[in-house]
């Protein structure tokens, strides 16, 4: 469980990470990180991360696929904890 907790931080922290360096990259014109990029670091586990960094950093917030993408991966990870940690003992 541990181990767990400090992948998801980590991950979780990556995921804010990426978000603002992709904003500062789109402000000054450079290389941007893909968008699937950001979708993949939300779905390895760093969906609160991600969401916190659009919010933090104003990004992608007008883009309707980040918008209800990064909420709907959120919300699917919490649907299938419950699932495996209530009903599949």
């Amino acid at each position: 469980m541990k181990y767990i907790l400090i992948y998801l931080l980590i991950v979780n922290l990556l995921g804010i990470l990426v978000m603002g360096i992709d904003k500062s990259r789109a402000k000054h014109h450079e290389w941007r990180i893909p968008e699937k990029t950001l979708f993949l670091v939300s779905l390895i586990g760093g969906s609160v991360g991600t969401l916190c960094g659009m919010y933090l950093f104003r990004h992608k917030t007008r883009h309707w696929y980040f918008v209800i993408g990064m909420p709907l991966i959120l919300i699917i990870q919490i649907a299938m904890v419950i699932y495996f940690r209530f009903f599949l003992k």
